[in-house]
């Protein structure tokens, strides 16, 4: 028997068995309830039960336009354009494990944590903050996140 006729046999078995699992399916997740992707890029992308979610600053979905109000308005913008996704894949705000944030000017990092706290129930997920130079459009706040389906 050859190693490909015995994968044929055993992989089939071991499916059915739970002992591996088939490949996921990769699925783009797209809501108007977010902006547009600015770019060549998905809103999220879903695989299984775990959802990876583009950064999203903060746009206005009705305008294209980043809200007028400075950080937290911003802040709120983006996480609700986050919470959109989240919610057309099925996913929750619960469903979160890993935030990524991109802030344009590190001395905001404390407003932004004030608007940021209202959004997670505890245990809330694990979070990296980086300054950066410049963010798209002129944002001064970029969430990025991962979720997983329990």
């Amino acid at each position: 028997m050859t190693r490909g006729e015995f994968l044929g046999i055993v992989a089939p078995v071991l499916l059915l068995a739970g002992c591996v699992s088939a490949p996921a399916e990769r699925r783009a997740i797209a809501t108007n309830r977010a902006p547009a992707a600015i770019a060549s890029y998905s809103q999220a992308i879903q695989v299984g039960r775990t959802l990876y979610l583009s950064g999203q600053v903060g746009l206005d979905p009705a305008t294209g336009q980043l809200v007028a109000g400075g950080i937290q308005a911003e802040a709120r913008r983006a996480l609700d354009n986050c919470r959109a996704v989240l919610e057309a894949a099925g996913f929750t705000l619960a469903d979160v494990v890993q935030v990524q944030v991109f802030l344009a000017d590190v001395g905001e990092y404390a407003a932004f944590n004030e608007v940021y706290a209202t959004y997670f129930p505890p245990p809330a997920p694990a979070r990296a903050a980086v300054a950066v130079a410049a963010l798209p459009r002129g944002a001064r706040v970029e969430v990025l996140m991962t979720a997983v389906r329990r």
